[in-house]
């Protein structure tokens, strides 16, 4: 009788929490309000007949009942991940493939290219979330992941995607009004844009400046790509770009002081999601969005801002990207 009024949905989401110890960030996860997430754990309680979770200050932590739910639930969520691939075969079927990727990378490149994907796999609903913040694959809060930092654990696919390139930029207006420095020495004269948050290497401009503290130079601190992006193009300081901005075409000026940066570009996913059939396909086309000889400006040797403005943009890209800097950034 318990189990005929037990929902899975309802063991979803105590999944969630139970993994979070937080209502408020299991609500993130599953795009809903904190409130939903109690009202629905209220609601579990009462079917079991006991307490799930206590209470506490900085969030909730599992009763020893609440743990030996939680290990039942886990197996029920890799059963439904089995029966998901075994579901899913058939790509003529309206499916989706969630993929969580950087702010820049994401909006900047690959959701102009899903543009052409969509149309070549109309059945297949790509759920895409652009944020900084690391997604957990082995958690399934994504199918797959594109990040800036290596997965650490060894039960996580993780494939080298290729590598971003961040170098100096300047708007014109810029420069029109403080002038262009030459070299390390100069640039500490002049005004920064200076991004601070997840998947951002700390201490990075400190350390190519020489400066143990940067504060006195920075106009605007930001923890998102797109905003520090556009602080950049309006011309509030020089800020470090991944390059391949110039391969959309931007109004930007590279500052050549001989400073840039490069962090490798990830993909992560859980090694089931490879048996769902729209989910690899997807895995395959992600890959090809950073294949170096077709883009070298995400390879592994540093092209210069400049050189890359002289590459032929592919045809797709060229169509599918009528992107300017003023509308977003790129990280």
């Amino acid at each position: 009788m318990l189990l005929e009024r037990l929902s899975w949905d309802d063991l979803r989401v105590f999944v969630a929490v139970a993994r979070t110890l937080s209502f408020r960030k299991a609500a993130i996860i599953l795009r809903t309000s904190s409130s939903t997430i109690v009202r629905r754990m209220e609601r579990l309680e009462d079917a079991f007949g006991f307490r799930l979770f206590n209470r506490l200050p900085e969030g909730v932590a599992l009763t020893v009942e609440g743990r030996s739910v939680y290990a039942g639930a886990q197996q029920m969520e890799r059963a439904s991940h089995t029966l998901r691939a075994q579901l899913d075969q058939d790509l003529t079927t309206r499916g989706m493939v969630r993929c969580a990727v950087t702010e820049g990378l994401g909006t900047l490149w690959v959701l102009p290219h899903i543009a052409q994907f969509s149309r070549t796999h109309p059945t297949t609903l790509v759920d895409l979330q652009c944020s900084m913040e690391l997604a957990d694959v082995l958690r399934m809060e994504a199918d797959v992941a594109v990040q800036l930092e290596k997965p650490d654990r060894l039960d996580v696919k993780a494939v080298r995607l290729g590598r971003l390139h961040i170098y100096p930029f300047a708007s014109r207006g810029y420069i029109e009004t403080y002038g262009l420095p030459r070299n390390r020495d100069e640039i500490r004269h002049h005004r920064l844009v200076h991004q601070q948050g997840a998947q951002v290497q700390e201490g990075i401009v400190q350390r190519a400046l020489g400066m143990p503290n940067i504060d006195a130079l920075v106009a605007l601190r930001t923890n998102a790509s797109l905003a520090h992006c556009r602080a950049v193009e309006l011309g509030m300081g020089i800020g470090g770009v991944g390059t391949y901005i110039v391969a959309l075409g931007t109004d930007l000026v590279p500052v050549d002081v001989g400073i840039r940066h490069q962090v490798d570009i990830w993909m992560a996913y859980h090694p089931d999601v490879r048996s769902v059939a729209r989910v690899a396909t997807f895995i395959d086309w992600l890959k090809t969005l950073f294949d170096p000889k077709q883009y070298p400006w995400f390879g592994d040797q540093f092209i210069h801002p400049r050189e890359i403005g002289r590459i032929p943009v592919p045809t797709t890209t060229e169509t599918l990207l009528p992107v300017r800097l003023r509308e977003a950034g790129a990280r």
